[in-house]
């Protein structure tokens, strides 16, 4: 486990009184998201510089620039208040002087080793991830902050921007926005004028979440039928126990080249015309994402004997919504398919046509089918065996650039304990993808065993 030494701590506000006074409801998209563990990503990059260079120029640049990004992105200097007992409904407050804290680290830590791709201790990064700061109880309700911020230098080698938050306050699309507009001010030396013109002020509006299907009052009766009263901030174990849940754990990054998704692709139509199931390939919906999660799904399967897949699908309500709105806009949506299925023959095929069919369902007949039992579904999910699909590479973060380069690694830790596998980009730009997930050592093993001998099946001679 990585070893760090704490150097400074700060609570980090937007410009005062740059914001006023904010209450945010949350929206029939949001609810689901409070059981929901907290997100924790990492953002590794190479950073030659001594710790006495690190504290003259970049961290102060590092401070101001993280305020003035926060008079945009307020929510994550907020709180999230949940009210004690129901029917009441949670919400976001902002108050003129909220922060974030920032905590400022070092670590003479191998640098190599923790960007590296090859099965490592899941242990060995959670150090870098910042820690919440606890709720605090007043008023019959109880608030705590939503975001909290690590930076952990390696001099004369390194650099890390760990965060967590919580995601009921904002999904991936969110996030991946607020970090780029972070690193987009402090590349321009925290002028907030000289920002990437690309970079749209975040639409806060909550408004244009229509709920013509009356969803928000079925989940947030059923959160608190699941919850009961004073429900907890997060249901996020405390270092500690997060430690022990991955004791037993490795995690690793895949990369898939495009020309081993290209050929997986056509390994997929292949055995679909070989079934005499090609009379339904026009239908079949074959993106990058269904093939890498199908063969991902279905080494998994084989590896760990699970057979449940969710998904979480971006931006395919039936009526517009602006591309920077900020908060959740996800449909969730949850499959099964038979054990054996997935471990035949044909199991990437059959996983690709049920991932596939869902996704298509999403963009031709409107997203939210089953919504109303979204709380009752993650019940019956926490309680079994599923495999989670967080992120995507849409979201291209390996475009987060604060300056010093193009990131080296990015790192999605949650994923060590909520049984989920991380999609991103490939960093190489190559229009591949890199799969990063943690499994038991046995596990691990086998996977990639399993991994290894698929891309050798489906790779261009």
């Amino acid at each position: 486990m990585v070893q760090i030494k704490i150097l400074h701590r700060y609570d980090i506000s937007p410009p005062a009184n740059s914001v006023p006074a904010t209450s945010l409801p949350l929206t029939f998209l949001d609810i689901p998201w409070l059981l929901c563990c907290p997100m924790q990503r990492l953002f590794f990059y190479d950073f030659p510089q001594s710790a006495p260079s690190f504290a003259q120029t970049t961290l102060p640049l590092l401070i101001r620039s993280l305020s003035l990004c926060l008079r945009r992105f307020f929510p994550f200097a907020a709180n999230l208040v949940l009210p004690i007992a129901p029917p009441q409904k949670p919400y976001i407050l902002y108050s003129d002087g909220d922060s974030l804290s920032l905590t400022v680290a070092e670590s003479a830590a191998d640098f190599a080793e923790l960007i590296s791709d090859e099965a490592r201790d899941a242990a060995l990064i959670h150090p870098l991830v910042p820690q919440l700061p606890p709720p605090c109880e007043s008023d019959g309700a109880r608030a705590g902050p939503v975001m909290a911020i690590q930076v952990t230098l390696f001099p004369n080698k390194g650099i890390c921007v760990g965060v967590q938050f919580l995601h009921v306050v904002a999904d991936g699309n969110s996030f991946t926005h607020f970090m780029k507009s972070w690193a987009s001010i402090h590349r321009s030396g925290g002028d907030p004028t000289c920002v990437d013109p690309d970079d749209l002020s975040p639409f806060h509006d909550r408004g244009v979440i229509k709920d013509p299907n009356g969803l928000e009052p079925i989940l947030l009766k059923d959160w608190w039928s699941l919850v009961g009263p004073s429900p907890s901030q997060s249901p996020s174990p405390n270092p500690s126990e997060a430690l022990l849940a991955v004791a037993d754990k490795v995690r690793a990054t895949f990369v898939l080249r495009k020309a081993h998704i290209d050929g997986l692709k056509a390994q997929i139509l292949s055995q679909l015309k070989n079934n005499d199931l090609d009379s339904e390939s026009d239908s079949i919906h074959l993106s990058t994402f269904v093939a890498t999660c199908a063969f991902v799904w279905v080494c998994i399967t084989k590896s760990k004997g699970e057979e449940h897949e969710r998904q979480d699908q971006l931006d395919r309500l039936e009526y517009s919504i602006p591309s920077t709105y900020f908060g959740n806009c996800l449909d969730i949506c949850v499959l099964s398919e038979k054990r054996n299925t997935l471990l035949g023959k044909s199991g990437v095929l059959h996983a690709a046509r049920a991932i596939g069919r869902r996704v298509k369902e999403i963009g031709t007949r409107g997203a939210l089918r089953g919504a109303e039992e979204w709380i009752k579904d993650y019940k019956i999910a926490s309680d079994g065996d599923l495999v989670t699909v967080a992120g995507s590479p849409r979201q291209k973060v390996y475009d987060t650039d604060f300056g010093w380069g193009r990131l080296r690694k990015s790192r999605m830790v949650h994923i060590d304990v909520s049984r989920a596998i991380s999609l991103v980009e490939s960093r190489d730009a190559d229009g591949g993808m890199e799969v990063g997930l943690a499994l038991t050592r046995v596990g691990m093993e086998k996977f990639i065993s399993l991994f290894e001998k698929g891309l050798k099946s489906f790779r261009p001679l």
